[in-house]
């Protein structure tokens, strides 16, 4: 018996009657000549976090064999795209489980329900995009009242807050909430205005670390509710619902869809109460998803395994070359153990994610960088198959003035790389030939 090499907490040992270890089922291939194999399952971040012990279905089964229709009349293997703004009702005063496809529609609820399984939290609503799924979370808080942003935040949060909800009356302010000492700043900078702290962690780009379980203790304390935008750990790396956050949103477009051909976002929650308004939110303003687009996320759930640790294992490939490569000052990574905060990530996450950034110390070969490697897309987000690079300065995060750039310590000649499923090596290769097409500029001017 392989034991756990298909699912962690099901499969035993028909001789011993107890799980394998994931060591002695690989030392097991080992010896059968099976080294691959070996390999590939080392690499692989098991999911062992089960109700009871050989109890349940492993996180990568369950996205891939759970929530199929319980209704379907022809059996069908995948959830149906129900198609349609309006559902018949039984009579004028007995009334169906839908009625309006923007209040409700079976092909949401399917994917609502599977990535609330996944996140592990009672309540999903997806929107259709990550920003439509913000706004909602934004309207939990009304005029006079204050929200706190985390300094270093996805310029689509900064230009929401500071365009939107500044014109209805909602004042936000941002602070320094990364590092052991974030709670501590936090509880420093909130009022008792303050009704919402939002913060990502790792950060986007700087990758910088969140005391998740501490800033949700302060912001209990003062009566506010924690926002945690989780996009760049997926729910499978990071669970911050259940470090103390009240809400965690995802730009489902990333992991979920994992394809750079859907837009989507969601709000997970375990609150009945944040539950009820966020889909009050999500139905007045009209902007849930629509049922083709949770067609399309449902089939990227059930590959998002496969690709968030090939992806992630492809990451921490390309930072120990980008560490090690001579034109490179830094790398932002928050999993290596160079990384200021890595005790602090690798105590709330599982893994580093797909994002890798460095500087280079001149926007110049930065960009020189970005413009000449041949695999990756010149273009913004992350989570997709194919590797991606940018200059967050002038892409993802332009929205975000370069003065305020600046007073967060923002680099200029940052570069994100988002790691995709291609072969490492390949990767590797093409950066590295990137590099190699620099040619300095003389001093004094010249070629």
């Amino acid at each position: 018996s392989v034991g756990r090499f298909a699912s962690p907490k099901v499969n035993r040992s028909m001789a011993s009657s107890r799980l394998l270890s994931v060591e002695e089922v690989c030392a097991t291939l080992e010896s059968l000549g099976f080294g691959e194999a070996s390999s590939a399952m080392r690499s692989f971040k098991w999911d062992d976090d089960q109700n009871g012990e050989g109890e349940g279905l492993a996180v990568e089964t369950r996205l891939v064999q759970s929530h199929a229709p319980m209704k379907d009349p022809y059996g069908a293997a995948n959830m149906p795209i129900y198609q349609t703004a309006t559902f018949a009702q039984p009579s004028a005063d007995d009334f169906g489980d839908y009625d309006y496809t923007r209040s409700g529609n079976p092909t949401r609820t399917a994917l609502e329900r599977a990535i609330a399984d996944a996140e592990g939290c009672s309540k999903c609503f997806a929107f259709s995009t990550g920003m439509a799924a913000l706004a909602a979370v934004t309207r939990l808080v009304g005029a006079g009242d204050e929200i706190l942003l985390s300094d270093d935040s996805y310029g689509g949060t900064y230009r929401l807050l500071a365009k939107v909800c500044g014109k209805m009356g909602i004042k936000t302010r941002y602070v320094a909430m990364d590092g052991r000492g974030g709670p501590k700043k936090l509880e420093e900078a909130m009022s008792n205005k303050t009704k919402l702290v939002m913060v990502e962690s790792p950060t986007n780009p700087m990758q910088r670390v969140c005391d998740l379980r501490g800033l949700a203790e302060v912001c209990h304390a003062k009566g506010a509710l924690l926002e945690v935008d989780n996009t760049l750990m997926s729910p499978l790396l990071q669970k911050p619902l259940q470090l103390g956050a009240d809400l965690v949103v995802h730009s489902a477009t990333k992991f979920v869809c994992g394809h750079s051909d859907t837009m989507a976002g969601v709000v997970c929650v375990d609150s009945e109460a944040l539950a009820s308004q966020i889909y009050f939110s999500q139905n007045a303003e009209g902007t849930g998803l629509a049922p083709l687009d949770c067609f399309l996320a449902l089939r990227g759930l059930k590959t998002m395994a496969l690709r968030v640790f090939r992806a992630q294992s492809n990451a921490v490939a390309l930072a120990a070359f980008l560490a090690s490569h001579p034109l490179v000052t830094e790398v932002f990574y928050a999993s290596r153990p160079e990384h200021p905060d890595h005790d602090l990530h690798v105590s709330q996450a599982t893994g580093g994610g797909c994002v890798v950034c460095f500087t280079t110390g001149s926007t110049a070969l930065s960009k020189h960088v970005v413009s000449h490697t041949t695999l990756f897309h010149i273009t913004v987000s992350f989570g997709s198959v194919h590797s991606l690079i940018s200059c967050p300065c002038d892409m993802s995060h332009a929205s975000i003035p370069a003065e305020v750039r600046a007073s967060r310590d923002f680099p200029e000649d940052i570069v994100r790389v988002c790691v995709g499923i291609e072969a490492p090596n390949d990767l590797i290769h093409d950066l590295d030939q990137a590099f190699d097409s620099f040619k300095a500029p003389k001093e004094g001017g010249g070629d």
